[in-house]
């Protein structure tokens, strides 16, 4: 018998894309006026991915998660082939220095994001298949090892580096919550070791973001900026905030502040109880969304909440990581509160199975 969705997880959500919404045009408005003469330009953009990011959870929300088993080898196809076909020279839009988007009409599409939550349902349906033997390093770890590098290399190419690691990440989790055994992951970490070497190293602005998180004081004007104006944002706002609307890192001190670095704002214009609440919603989500999918009532959907709520944490702990200057400038953004369509809309889409998980769940509520 179906329940009701879990109300915390939803509470946790909306809150989320509340503060987003207020944050962006917090953010956005001097460098919306600058480039666009219109303060809420990202911020009409961004309520209208919401819309339909909104529409998208409550229709998963209503499907029966099991009936996506069986799409997930053509969600995977559609990724891998959308992922081929942004690195294809006059059809991937650049942006950025970067190519991560396709151009559908007055929308574009990352196809990044529709590999994240393709990867997630496809390793959910396979690692809950009786075929595959997981703790068989050869004909069950490899192969699925093997497929995971090659998104990993797509989605490298574009560049982008931090959604790759998530993406590796992510699946990681999966795979140890499947029975992995921890010497084959720990096996397989250790042979990655030389692609990650070569993934920093091989391009020269990844060399110098890894080299700006070790010491931006070294470089203050050019690769060691980002962090440090994002730690003068924080550390300004104290206990409470300059207050809502009043930061001034937006005055176009921070770069990317209503994208990437948006929680340095929320820490400047909030404060640290700002930041600490942005937190405790994370955390009542994965805590809830744990609960949901270990009371699911079969492998593929534990599998599958699992892997939604290690997708959408670790994404959030590299964000916020990156803003604190606690990691290297990865590029991804904080999600349900960075302005950014594809995000934004497919992770809400996510989240609505992982409501209809918890629907099935066969614990008390």
């Amino acid at each position: 018998m179906e329940r009701r969705p879990d109300f915390l997880i939803f509470f946790a959500i909306v809150t989320l894309l509340g503060i987003g919404i207020v944050m962006v045009f917090s953010a956005s408005s001097i460098s919306a006026t600058i480039e666009f003469d219109d303060s809420s330009y990202y911020l009409k953009k961004q309520i209208i991915a919401a819309a339909i990011g909104i529409l998208a959870m409550l229709l998963f929300m209503q499907i029966d998660y099991r009936r996506l088993k069986k799409w997930a080898p053509v969600a995977l196809l559609i990724a891998l082939a959308l992922l081929g076909l942004v690195l294809v020279e006059q059809v991937g839009v650049e942006g950025g220095g970067a190519t991560r988007w396709l151009h559908l009409g007055p929308f574009n599409l990352q196809p990044s994001e529709v590999a994240k939550i393709s990867t997630v349902l496809f390793m959910a349906a396979a690692l809950s298949s009786r075929r595959i033997k997981i703790t068989d390093f050869f004909r069950g770890l490899l192969p699925l090892a093997a497929m995971l590098g090659i998104l990993f290399l797509l989605i490298l190419k574009q560049p982008d580096l931090g959604t790759a690691i998530t993406l590796v990440a992510t699946t990681v989790v999966m795979l140890y919550a499947s029975g992995a055994k921890a010497a084959h992951l720990l096996g397989l970490a250790v042979c990655s070791l030389p692609v990650l070497w070569w993934a920093v190293v091989g391009e020269k602005y990844r060399l110098q973001r890894f080299l700006a998180f070790l010491n931006p004081e070294a470089d203050p004007l050019d690769t060691g900026f980002h962090i440090i104006q994002s730690l003068y944002a924080i550390g300004s706002g104290g206990l409470l905030g300059v207050g809502l609307g009043q930061s001034r890192q937006k005055f176009l001190y921070l770069p990317e502040r209503h994208t990437d670095f948006i929680f340095a704002i929320i820490g400047e214009e909030l404060g640290l109880l700002g930041t600490l609440f942005v937190l405790g919603l994370f955390m009542l989500f994965a805590w809830r969304g744990c609960r949901a999918a270990m009371l699911a009532p079969d492998r593929f959907g534990i599998l599958l909440g699992t892997g939604i709520v290690a997708m959408v944490s670790i994404q959030a702990l590299v964000n916020i990581g990156v803003v604190t200057g606690s990691m290297p400038i990865t590029g991804i953004p904080l999600p349900f509160i960075s302005y950014g369509g594809s995000s934004l809309v497919f992770t809400l889409a996510a989240v609505g199975i992982l409501l209809n998980i918890s629907r099935h769940g066969t614990g008390s509520s």
